[in-house]
């Protein structure tokens, strides 16, 4: 039995990624656009997995605004929502300057100085925006005196510096990484996590002495080129030197098997069992300061829990039992029941067909539409379901 396994960087059940219109999108919001229906619930909970952070993608400097959500398969998504979790994705990188892009848009920035910019632009905005707030509601007379012009997208940063919203970085490379601690020292405000963060065994101690949490890829990389110094020791390097670590999916098909890339940490770089562990459970609770409702087995806490039928480290370990406050939403059990039942319903509507096509019945071809498994850089947003296959 162990805590449910939780994925700090996830991009299922969304039906958009990027709104990649501007250099800066705080004001939009991943909970608008989460889709309860999404089979990689399900299949995620037959991997463990109970709770994940539904991120924009990594198409601007400042992104939008996280969801939390707990695998509640059959829910809506009212009730999913971990509304107290606030968070905001930033990304840096090839992404964010369109180096990468087969469709580049020619929009600012187009070099990493353009990226660093962009922060000090945004926050030195949010800062003034929220200084024109605090003067504009001390004032004991308003009679007359217009309030300032709301404006959304500064809420969402003016949250950052005041310690509401935190910061969920799209990373790769140290000199980018230095670069915005720099920008965040000097600003005042604090990166909570950099999330893929492939070379952060090259900066671990700053990220340490910054009070960030890093949280990567276990042994993906080599698909571009800002990935070329990756190593498979990069999680146990953060986590002996004192960094808050976890292991991230930042897809569909890794995040069902997040307790293998965990024992990955085992084999590469000699992390004890239980700490490896940690990187899915407790430690990625404490980056989405959720570890005291979630994250361990411990009374008070919500009942997110796995019954494994093997080790829960080992490759042939597969979850008995997924559970999520108290409810059961996957067992090993009710999956072959709903299977066997989809194949009968399956079978009645196939001599269905037969029957009417035996009557007379003009028969249609089905057009073939296979979901699209989407990741941080994803950029056909709205396109109707099938319609990417079809191009």
């Amino acid at each position: 039995l162990t805590a449910g396994i939780i994925d700090e960087h996830s991009h299922i059940a969304l039906v958009s990624i990027n709104e990649g219109g501007q250099s800066s999108s705080a004001e939009v919001r991943m909970s608008d656009v989460v889709n309860p229906d999404d089979i990689n619930i399900y299949r995620q909970l037959a991997g463990g997995v109970t709770m994940s952070q539904l991120l924009h993608g990594s198409a601007n400097s400042i992104g939008g605004q996280s969801a939390v959500v707990k695998l509640k398969w059959g829910s809506n998504v009212s009730e999913m929502l971990v509304p107290e979790a606030q968070y905001i994705k930033f990304a840096l990188g090839e992404n964010v300057k369109q180096s990468s892009s087969p469709n580049p848009t020619g929009r600012y920035p187009q070099t990493r100085m353009g990226v660093e910019q962009v922060f000090f632009d945004h926050f030195t905005r949010a800062r003034e925006y929220e200084r024109a707030w605090d003067s504009y509601n001390s004032m004991k007379n308003k009679i007359g005196m217009p309030a300032p012009r709301r404006d959304i997208e500064l809420d969402a940063i003016a949250e950052i510096l005041n310690g509401k919203r935190h910061i969920t970085c799209h990373s790769y490379i140290q000199s980018e990484i230095n670069m915005l601690l720099k920008v965040a020292d000097s600003l005042g405000f604090k990166v909570n996590t950099f999330t893929h963060i492939l070379e952060g065994y090259k900066v671990a101690d700053k990220m340490k002495k910054h009070g960030s949490a890093g949280s990567s890829f276990a042994d993906w990389w080599a698909y571009k080129m800002e990935v070329k110094d990756a190593i498979p020791y990069n999680a146990a390097i953060l986590a002996k030197v004192g960094v808050l670590t976890s292991i991230n999916s930042d897809d569909a098909e890794m995040a069902r098997r997040l307790n293998q890339e965990a024992a990955k940490a085992v084999e590469y770089g000699g992390i004890a069992e239980t700490e490896a562990l940690k990187m899915v459970t407790i430690n990625p609770a404490k980056i989405l300061h959720l570890d005291k409702r979630t994250g361990s087995i411990k009374v008070g806490k919500d009942a997110d829990l796995v019954l494994w039928n093997n080790h829960p480290l080992s490759i042939y370990a597969r979850p008995d039992y997924t559970i999520v406050e108290g409810t059961i939403y996957y067992s090993t059990d009710g999956d072959e029941k709903r299977r066997m039942e989809v194949e009968k319903e399956r079978a009645r509507l196939i001599q269905k067909m037969i029957s009417a096509k035996t009557g007379g019945v003009t028969t249609v071809r089905p057009a073939f539409r296979r979901k699209h498994m989407r990741n941080c850089e994803d950029i056909e947003g709205m396109m109707a379901e099938g319609e990417e296959e079809q191009k």
